[in-house]
C-alpha cells in the first residue's frame, strides 16, 4: 500500500509555493509556483484588503492541490510568527503593518476538512537541516525580500507561545530619525537595511548620492536610472566583483554581523546557516564578505579561524520551507515526540 501524499505549502513575501512531499522518500513533486497576492503585487494597499487577498489566494491553491495530489494532510509554512494553535500574528513581508490575527490553520481546516499544520516558514525550513536527535545547535537566517532567523537547539527551534523569537529583521540596529523603513512600518529594522529589498534599496540611495560612481560601474549599463536598478541586477555585479555593488553590499552588511555575533555572545551558537533568494543569488560571495564583517568585529571568546568556519550557505534552491514543512508531517506521521513537539492540534509551543 502506497505511503498516503501529503500537501506542503510555503507562502512567502514574492512566491507561494505548492508541492506534493513523499513521506516514504523525502521527494518534493508537482512543485508550482505563483505571486503571492500581497504587498508585493499591490504596494500600498490596505492591510486588511491585502490579508483577504492573501487569504482566499492560500485557501484556493491549498484545495486545488490537495485534489491533485489526494492528500490526507496539509502543512503551511507562513512567512511570519505564527501561535500554537495556527494564527499568523504578522506577515511584514505579505501584508505589511499590523493586522488583525489571520487564523490560517482554522480557515484551512473548515475549507478543506483535513488536518492542517501551520508552522513559521523558518521554523520550517531549519528542519531541513535536522539529520537526528544529536545535531548541533545551529541559527538559520535567511535573506530575501525580508531577513528572519530561527535557532534550532537541543531537539526543538526556539520560540515561545505566541511565537515570539527569530525575528532578528526586526531588531531595530539604526535609531537614527532617518533609517530605511522597514516593511512591517517601523524605521532602522535590520530587515529595512540588509535584506535583498533594503540592498536594492540602499543602492539606488548611493546611486543617487554619487551619479559619477554609479555610472561608472556596470549597473549602469543594465539600469540608466538608479530607480530601474533591479536586484537581478545588483546581484550579478556583486558576483563580478564590481566596486560600487560591492560597496553597497558592504555598507549593510555590519549590521546583519552585528546581529550575528548577538546571537553568539548571548547563547553560544557557532553555526550559521543562510539562505534565502538574495544570499544564495550572490553564492560565496556573500559568505566570504559576511564573514570579512564578523572578523572585522570580533567574536568574543573565538579566534579567526573559529569565525571563519560560522557561516555557511543552505541548499541552493527555494524549497526550504517546502521541505521542512513535509519532514515535520513526517514525523507527526511517525509519531516522533521530540521531532514533531509544537506542530500538532494543542500544542504549548508556538511554531
Amino acid at each position: 500500500m502506497s505511503e498516503p501524499a501529503c500537501t506542503v505549502v510555503d507562502l512567502g513575501g514574492t512566491t507561494l509555493r505548492t508541492a506534493r512531499y513523499d513521506l516514504a522518500t523525502g521527494t518534493l513533486s508537482d512543485v508550482r509556483r505563483t505571486p503571492t497576492e500581497g504587498l508585493d503585487r499591490y504596494p500600498g494597499a490596505p492591510v486588511a484588503v491585502l490579508q483577504e487577498r492573501v487569504r482566499e489566494q492560500l485557501a484556493t491553491r491549498c484545495a486545488e492541490a490537495v485534489e491533485r495530489h489526494g492528500s490526507r494532510a496539509l502543512a503551511v509554512a507562513f512567512a511570519g510568527p505564527v501561535t500554537a494553535d495556527g494564527r499568523a500574528l504578522a506577515a511584514p513581508t505579505i501584508w505589511g503593518g499590523p493586522g488583525e490575527p489571520l487564523p490560517v490553520r482554522q480557515s484551512l481546516e473548515d475549507r478543506l476538512g483535513l488536518p492542517v499544520v501551520v508552522v513559521n516558514d523558518l521554523t520550517a525550513a531549519a528542519w531541513r537541516y535536522v539529520h537526528g536527535p544529536g545535531e548541533p545547535p545551529f541559527c538559520l537566517i535567511t535573506v530575501s525580500s525580508g531577513i528572519g532567523s530561527k535557532v534550532y537547539r537541543a531537539g526543538e527551534v526556539l520560540l515561545d507561545a505566541e511565537g515570539h523569537g527569530g525575528e532578528l529583521g526586526h531588531w531595530p540596529c539604526d535609531p537614527s530619525p532617518d533609517a530605511p523603513r522597514c516593511d512591517c512600518g517601523g524605521r532602522g529594522h535590520l530587515g529595512g537595511i540588509a535584506s535583498g529589498r533594503g540592498t536594492l534599496a540602499a543602492a539606488r540611495r548611493a546611486a543617487h548620492a554619487d551619479p559619477v560612481g554609479y555610472a561608472r560601474s556596470a549597473l549602469a549599463a543594465t539600469a540608466p536610472g538608479p530607480d530601474r536598478l533591479d536586484n537581478p541586477a545588483l546581484v550579478a555585479a556583486i558576483r563580478s566583483g564590481d566596486p560600487f555593488a560591492t560597496g553597497v553590499l558592504r555598507s549593510v552588511l555590519p549590521h546583519l554581523a552585528s546581529a550575528i555575533i548577538s546571537v553568539f555572545t548571548s547563547i553560544g551558537i557557532r553555526r550559521y546557516i543562510l539562505m534565502g533568494g538574495f544570499a544564495l543569488a550572490v553564492g560565496p560571495r556573500y559568505v566570504q564578505l559576511l564573514t570579512e564583517e564578523l572578523e572585522r568585529l570580533g567574536c568574543f571568546g573565538l579566534d579567526a579561524d573559529g569565525i571563519r568556519r560560522m557561516v555557511t550557505l543552505g541548499a541552493p534552491d527555494d524549497d526550504h520551507g517546502l521541505i521542512g514543512a513535509g519532514r515535520l508531517l513526517a514525523a507527526r506521521a511517525a509519531g516522533h515526540e521530540v521531532a514533531a513537539r509544537g506542530v500538532g492540534h494543542g500544542a504549548v509551543t508556538a511554531v
